[in-house]
C-alpha cells in the first residue's frame, strides 16, 4: 500500500469526539427518558487510542438497565466511529450537576 493511500485511508476513517457524542444522543436512559449525553453519563472519548476508548458512568451502581446501556453505548458508538471501540464503565458517583441541563430533571 502506498504511503498516500494510507493517509487517505487514515482520513476516511477518523472520527471526531463530537460525531460520537452526537450520535450517543440516541441512546436514552429509559427510566429517565433522557439520552446519555444529556445526563452526563458519557466521562471521555479518546478517538486518539486504537481501540477508541469511551468512559461512561450510571445513573446509580446498581442501575436495573446497565447491561443494556453500555450494549448500547457501545454499538451506537463504533457505528458511528467505523472502527472498534471499547467501554469502560467508571465507578465514579453520577451527579444530576454532571448533566448538560440540571432542570432537565428539575434540578
Amino acid at each position: 500500500m502506498t504511503e498516500e493511500h494510507e493517509e487517505h485511508k487514515e482520513q476516511t476513517t477518523a472520527v471526531s469526539v463530537e460525531q460520537i457524542r452526537e450520535a450517543l444522543r440516541r441512546v436514552v436512559d429509559p427510566e429517565l427518558h433522557l439520552d446519555v449525553v444529556a445526563l452526563g453519563l458519557i466521562r471521555e472519548i479518546d478517538v486518539n487510542a486504537s481501540p477508541i476508548v469511551l468512559k461512561m458512568v450510571l445513573t446509580t451502581p446498581f442501575c436495573p438497565f446497565a447491561p443494556w446501556m453500555v450494549k448500547q453505548v457501545h454499538e451506537v458508538a463504533e457505528k458511528a466511529a467505523g472502527v472498534p471501540v471499547k467501554v469502560e464503565v467508571l465507578q465514579q458517583q453520577w451527579h444530576p450537576a454532571m448533566m448538560e441541563d440540571p432542570s432537565l430533571l428539575g434540578f
